[in-house]
């Protein structure tokens, strides 16, 4: 199989095409043809080298953790999915480093797997997993949002922040949101109630009372002066120190666990029409194209998803 990988740590032009084994997989896995991936910020900082104190890889490494394709095979104690069903997912980050998504074939745990919506395209389904989940499991699960409640969402127009606005908004609350004036429209659009400009306005000048704060940016300080002292955190860019953890709010960290049931709910709320998959570009499949979807995804401030087309052909559909 065909797969975007590199060599070593280092810039985008590290990415280069090469060919691999199609992955062997387990008695509880199944083999997926890759349809579609997407760009995620933990891709181009385990390019970077900066995963190294979690995953001690050996070269070459595949990057990529967002999938949607068709399952070709299947493990012996599969159950609940089998050939030619379309899927999505946000596979386990495997010990090896050579199982990423950046493919055209990648091994996933079944219970990892949602059925992919057949209202949803490869290129949406492939930008949901990743972002989707840690939203949903951000503001759902540990933060527990409740209807009225006044939630602040950081950097509202990236991939993470445009779930989060709309599941909090899916939920009930009264979200606020920070982003570059040029986003208004759009995070209006999806829902956001309040929106700041970071450029122009401190939030802590601004806010105050919040039940609770979704932190996307380390700005942990900020997040919790404007909570109420009842108020909860999480944050998915850094890690809480003792003393921020003692200052009275509810404040953790948390990084995300890939789960099947809830990206099935998330396709679920998609075809409801209480979630919209936001996807800023589309990119082929080639060296080139990778290597400017890193460069875009880095240096850039998107909003939406970047989306590799892996198989043409089944998106062109």
């Amino acid at each position: 199989m065909q797969a975007v990988m590199i060599d070593q740590y280092g810039g985008p032009d590290e990415l280069h095409m090469a060919t691999l084994p199609q992955p062997e997989i387990a008695a509880d896995e199944v083999l997926v043809a890759v349809a579609a991936t997407s760009i995620n910020p933990i891709d181009w900082k385990a390019r970077q080298g900066l995963l190294k104190g979690m995953y001690d890889w050996t070269f070459p490494v595949v990057l990529g953790w967002d999938l949607s394709g068709t399952i070709v095979k299947v493990g012996a104690q599969v159950h609940d999915f089998q050939i030619g069903d379309e899927v999505f997912a946000r596979p386990d980050i495997y010990a090896d480093g050579r199982r990423g998504t950046y493919a055209e074939f990648a091994a996933v745990k079944e219970d990892k797997l949602a059925h992919k919506p057949a209202a949803l395209s490869f290129e949406q389904a492939a930008a949901l997993p990743l972002a989707g989940l840690t939203a949903y499991q951000v503001i759902h699960d540990r933060l527990k949002v409740q209807a009225g409640e006044k939630v602040l969402i950081q950097a509202g127009a990236g991939g993470v922040g445009l779930n989060a606005i709309q599941i909090a908004k899916a939920l009930g609350a009264e979200v606020t949101t920070t982003a570059s004036t040029s986003h208004h429209d759009l995070l209006r659009s999806i829902g956001a109630d309040h929106i700041i400009d970071y450029h122009q306005t401190k939030i802590t000048d601004v806010l105050h009372d919040y039940d609770a704060v979704f932190d996307t940016i380390n700005a942990i300080d900020d997040g919790i002066a404007v909570l109420k002292p009842t108020g909860r955190l999480v944050t998915i860019d850094g890690a809480p120190t003792e003393a921020q953890k003692a200052q009275g709010p509810d404040v953790s960290g948390w990084w995300l666990l890939p789960n099947g049931r809830e990206l099935a709910i998330l396709g679920d709320m998609v075809v409801q029409g209480k979630l919209r998959v936001i996807i800023d570009q589309i990119f082929p499949f080639t060296t080139a194209g990778l290597r400017e979807a890193h460069r875009y995804s880095e240096n850039s401030h998107s909003a939406g998803k970047l989306v590799i087309n892996v198989d043409p052909r089944k998106n062109a559909k």
